[in-house]
């Protein structure tokens, strides 16, 4: 097994870790066979390209957000509307909306209540 490899695996439990899954929960939510999970954990296997990308689908992640060194952030789908609206926004408007969510966030320190 090469380094790189390695460094594939150890984000894959990396992720898994994050989410509290275990590789029967992997197998499951991904579709893949519990054989090829289990060859992936015990880095036993070289995996397939279409194998990752079904493994960064299930975890609602892109390859790009896969390989980035947290740099990158995952964004829920109402973010990710959020910031695909932001684009359409003036520069004033922006700054209003910053505002207000500075107004709304202003010494909160837990998460918002859903």
């Amino acid at each position: 097994m090469d380094d790189r490899n390695g460094d594939i695996i150890d984000r894959i439990l990396e992720l898994m870790n994050e989410r509290g899954w275990t590789a029967y929960k992997l197998t499951k939510e991904s579709g893949l066979a519990p054989s090829t999970i289990n060859n992936i954990i015990s880095r036993n296997a070289n995996m397939r390209l279409d194998t990752l990308e079904a493994i960064c689908r299930t975890f609602g992640i892109t390859m790009s957000q896969f390989f980035a060194d947290g740099n990158l952030v995952e964004l829920g789908e109402e973010q990710a509307e959020m910031f695909h609206r932001w684009k359409f926004l003036t520069v004033d408007e922006k700054a209003l909306v910053n505002d207000q969510i500075r107004i709304f966030t202003k010494g909160r320190k837990k998460k918002p209540r859903k």
